[in-house]
């Protein structure tokens, strides 16, 4: 039963009771409940009309000093911002509590219990790779262009390739290149067509030269003498030793030979004009069709690679997602300073949130029952405290039936 029904139901009865007295002969339980009847349909009354007077006039009467809710409407708003930006949800209160709660270690470990589940692993892969796969590759290739493009023109290419080929001459890897040039050399000399070319090429050079007098004649008998399998073997033979001697460490040509080389990329890596023709050079081709195409083709290869790499952990249930989530965790709980100072960059941001829209919290409050007319704040305000209130008739009915009962006997005595 409903407290406004029972509030009523109560009003009613001491009516009742009172009207059906006036009807029964006067003997002492009628004279006392006529006077308990009385004083509670008093009571019930006035507090029938103190309870209506908070929200509406009673009986539709303008009576002065009731409908008080109504009346005092934008000052109950403004009592009720106050008591919520002042008592209720204060900043202080609230940036006391925000003091209290370390973030980042809440957060990980509601992670730590999401990423636990097999099904949520699945299905966050599954949610990566859908996104992977609606990915505007060929969007894309034009930003990546322009932002290589502004890189190489930006970039210090002389300084790089400089510092580079001293790293690779820091650590021997010129030496090593002529080595293995040396070897490639060595390979190539000692095949038996690398003779017979050579041989054929001596043979041809050597008829167009033209001397005269003793040194013509000598020169002609030695041509006569050799043909060109002889000339080929010779010229093998004397590359295939010139290049053991220049493998040899102590050799006076080799360190020659290292040391042009040295001078050679230097002045490469130093040369101004061929770099600036070097980036021109690649400029022009970044922007080209096939530059185009060949990035288009690259973004769909590692697009591919990478849906395949996770449907793959997505069939096992995500092992490698959690696998590396674990090695970050922990990674990122041994970093204490690290941890702190995330904690207080968030904690400081969310004071600074609320410092700077703690005010929202009245604006909205007052939007909200702006918004509402009279009857609707009523039947809210009534929704909320009206229970209690139909209370108040109840018990002054009651309370004014006990007091009837008690002033009866007084007066009898």
């Amino acid at each position: 039963m409903k407290s406004r029904n029972l509030a009523t139901i109560s009003l009613a009865v001491m009516a009742c009771g009172f009207l059906l007295t006036l009807f029964l002969p006067d003997n002492l339980a009628v004279v006392l409940l006529r006077g308990g009847f009385e004083a509670g349909l008093v009571g019930g009354i006035a507090d029938w009309f103190a309870v209506t007077a908070l929200f509406r006039h009673p009986l539709g009467l303008p009576i002065p000093h009731t409908s008080l809710l109504l009346k005092n409407r934008d000052k109950i708003i403004q009592s009720l911002i106050s008591a919520m930006e002042n008592e209720l949800l204060n900043k202080e209160s609230i940036e006391n509590k925000l003091r209290k709660i370390r973030f980042v270690s809440l957060g990980s470990g509601l992670l730590t219990k999401f990423v636990a589940r097999k099904k949520a692993r699945a299905d966050m892969l599954e949610q990566l790779s859908t996104f992977v796969q609606r990915l505007p590759v060929d969007k894309a290739v034009p930003y990546l262009q322009t932002a290589v493009a502004d890189y190489i023109r930006e970039a210090e290419l002389g300084t790089a390739a400089d510092s580079i080929v001293t790293k690779l001459m820091n650590d021997g890897k010129d030496i090593a290149a002529l080595d293995y040039a040396l070897e490639g050399i060595s390979g190539w000399s000692s095949r038996p067509e690398t003779r017979a070319m050579l041989g054929k090429i001596a043979s041809e050079k050597l008829a167009e030269v033209k001397l005269g007098g003793l040194k013509g004649m000598a020169f002609q008998a030695f041509v006569g003498f050799v043909d060109a399998d002889m000339l080929g073997e010779m010229l093998q033979g004397m590359l295939q030793s010139g290049i053991r001697d220049f493998r040899e460490a102590d050799n006076p040509y080799r360190e020659q030979i290292i040391q042009e080389i040295r001078v050679a990329l230097f002045q490469l890596v130093n040369d101004e004009a061929r770099i600036l023709s070097l980036k021109e050079w690649a400029l022009e081709e970044l922007q080209g069709e096939a530059a185009s195409a060949f990035l288009h083709k690259q973004l769909e290869a590692l697009r591919g690679k990478a849906v395949a790499m996770l449907e793959e952990d997505r069939s096992s249930g995500g092992r490698k997602l959690f696998a590396l989530y674990a090695l970050l965790a922990r990674r990122i709980s041994t970093e204490k300073e690290w941890t702190e100072s995330w904690e207080e960059r968030i904690r400081a941001s969310l004071i600074a949130f609320v410092e700077a829209n703690h005010y929202r919290l009245g604006v909205l409050v007052k939007e909200n029952l702006d918004q509402m007319d009279d009857a609707s704040l009523v039947n809210m305000l009534e929704d909320k405290v009206g229970k209690d209130l139909q209370w108040i008739r109840v018990n002054g009915a009651v309370c004014g039936f006990v007091v009837g009962l008690v002033l009866t006997v007084i007066q009898m005595i």
